[in-house]
């Protein structure tokens, strides 16, 4: 995969694969990428998730899900201090 297509995948993997199952086999990509793309991926879902509560935009709850199981099987272990901001805890980054 030429660079700017990783440098997109890393950004917006949610426009670069069809689904996070096609991200976490995609051989191009190393595994400590394909984590952090997911970990980014998750970010967005869970934002977008906090604009759903506030009447802005739809939710992701599937793709969530999805996310996170292909997570697991790449070895990488639940982490709530990652997660995106919510309305009860804000981001502190």
């Amino acid at each position: 995969m030429p660079p700017t297509d990783i440098d997109h995948a890393m950004r917006d993997p949610a426009s670069a694969y069809s689904g996070p199952e096609a991200l976490a086999t995609d051989e191009r990509l190393t595994t400590e990428q394909k984590i952090e793309a997911l970990r980014q991926w998750e970010y967005d879902v869970r934002e977008a998730e906090v604009a759903e509560e506030e009447g802005m935009a739809d939710g992701g709850e599937d793709v969530l899900r999805q996310i996170l199981i292909a997570l697991a099987e790449l070895g990488d272990s639940p982490d709530g201090e990652r997660s995106a901001p919510s309305k009860q805890r804000p981001d502190s980054d």
